[in-house]
Parts: C-alpha cells; sequence; structure tokens
C-alpha cells in the first residue's frame, strides 16, 4: 500500500476511534465510506469485510478505559450481545449476497436515517438536560419493578434486530444499541455508551470472520485502520466523563457529517436506480 494511502488510513481510523471512544457509537458507520472514498479501496465487500474488524477491535480497545472508570454493566451488555451474534451471522450472509453498489446505495440511505435520527434527538437543545434526567429516572425506576424474568425477552429481541443490521452493513449499531440499553435496563447515559462498545465489539467480529471466510478482509488495512483508532480512542474515552452531559453541539455537528457523506456516496451509486449518466 502506498504511502499516502497508509497515512489517511491511520487518520480514517482516529476519526472512527475517538468518536466511537466518545459517543459509544456513530463512528462505526463512517469507516465504510472513510474506506472507499478517503482511502480509495475499491472492492465494497472488502471494505465492509475489513472495516467490520477495525471497528470491533477499536471497540474492544475503547472498552477497557470505560471499564476501568466503572461505565460497563457486564450482564445488560452480555444479554443484548449474545443474540445479537447470532443476528449478525445471519445479516453478513445476506450481504455478501447483495452487489457491492447496492449495498453501498442503501448503505447511504441508512446513514440518512442515522443522521435524522440523531436531529430529531437534540432539537429540544435547551430542555435535553433535563428530559434525559427524568428519562433514565423514570426508565430505572420502571425497570426495578419489572422481574428480570421479563427484561430478558424485550433485550434480547433488541439485541438480535440489532445485530443482523450490523452484519448487513458491516457496522457497529452502537447508534440503536445505547438507547436501547437506556430504555431496556434504565442504566444511565455514560453507563450505556461503555456497555454498548461489548455489543459494537462483538457484532463487528462476528461480521469480520464471515466476511474474512469469503476472502473479503485486509488484515494490513484493518491493522492500520486500528492503529489510529487506538490513538483516536484514548481521546475519545477521556472526554467521555467530561461531556457524557454536554454533547448536543457535537452531536448536530456529527449528524452534519454523516449527512454530507450519505450525500456523496448516494452521487457516486445513482446507477443503481439507472439515473446516473
Amino acid at each position: 500500500m502506498p504511502g499516502h494511502q497508509i497515512i489517511l488510513t491511520l487518520i480514517s481510523g482516529a476519526i472512527v476511534g475517538f468518536s466511537l471512544g466518545l459517543l459509544g457509537g456513530g463512528g462505526s458507520i463512517l469507516a465504510v465510506p472513510l474506506l472507499m472514498y478517503f482511502v480509495g479501496v475499491k472492492d465494497a465487500h472488502e471494505v465492509i469485510g475489513t472495516s467490520a474488524l477495525a471497528v470491533s477491535l477499536n471497540a474492544y480497545f475503547n472498552l477497557i478505559p470505560h471499564w476501568r472508570q466503572g461505565h460497563v454493566r457486564w450482564g445488560p451488555a452480555i444479554l443484548f450481545a449474545i443474540p445479537g451474534v447470532l443476528g449478525a451471522i445471519i445479516g453478513s450472509d445476506l450481504g455478501k449476497l447483495v452487489n457491492g453498489k447496492d449495498l453501498l446505495f442503501l448503505f447511504a440511505i441508512l446513514m440518512f436515517v442515522v443522521a435524522g435520527l440523531m436531529i430529531r434527538r437534540e432539537r429540544a437543545n435547551q430542555t435535553r438536560q433535563m428530559v434525559l434526567e427524568t428519562v433514565e429516572a423514570t426508565s430505572a425506576a420502571h425497570v426495578a419493578e419489572v422481574p428480570l424474568k421479563k427484561r430478558v425477552l424485550p433485550v434480547a429481541v433488541t439485541g438480535f434486530a440489532v445485530g443482523a443490521l450490523s452484519g448487513f452493513f458491516g457496522i457497529g449499531g452502537g447508534f440503536l444499541i445505547v438507547p436501547g440499553l437506556i430504555f431496556s435496563t434504565g442504566m444511565s447515559i455514560i453507563q450505556a455508551i461503555g456497555s454498548s462498545l461489548f455489543a459494537v465489539g462483538t457484532f463487528g467480529l462476528t461480521t469480520a470472520v464471515n466476511y474474512a471466510l469469503s476472502g473479503w478482509v485486509s488484515a494490513a488495512l484493518a491493522g492500520e485502520f486500528i492503529l489510529g483508532g487506538i490513538l483516536g480512542g484514548l481521546g475519545g474515552a477521556l472526554l467521555a466523563t467530561r461531556l457524557s452531559r454536554q454533547k448536543s453541539l457535537l452531536n448536530y455537528l456529527f449528524a452534519g457529517v454523516i449527512f454530507l457523506m450519505a450525500l456523496y456516496m448516494i452521487d457516486k451509486n445513482l446507477s443503481v436506480l439507472h439515473l446516473h449518466p
């Protein structure tokens, strides 16, 4: 790989690692367009398989500082991840059957959805803190009244669904896991961010192994991406506690980046709709 591509891969990994460490999700959805259009990898399936491996190991690495700071609740995290592995296997099997351009077009649509959800969540910025505190307190009180056996099914079903989505697109799914953990277990936002990284890593690793069996994972590319992700993840994790309740502007900016990348990917893959000259 040329020297400039190595540098671009390191930068891409740092961007993804930083956002994973800070937000517990979202960064993985940037891995595919960064590798495809910033680094210049040509094969869509190789990009998805390689990014899944890189995001997985980055997530596991970023999990460590969150665990040391007491931000990980292992019970709900494992309960969420186990059925998600089955979902990731099924999703990645389906993803490998889809044409590369079709897959990238669908990925761009998913990015629009993610950006929209992030903007919608932050729209009431002035009252956001009060609302989140109320949601967390109400959710925790509600979950405390519900027997553990009744909590298992909704958490497991959600884990399976997110795992399938993660496997199909090669993403971590942290943007879905974090709110899912909050509302199903009553944990705080910072705990949900830390706990989500276990599922992000597990789903990504499952997807990567499945793609590697088909020869669609580049170990060298993943290694460079992971190295950048480690450096970026350290910075993100250090800021996560300090900014856990002050991320409104950051989320708006991040949603804007996702939206612009989605527009670019739509333009690059319009031939799927037979509209591109």
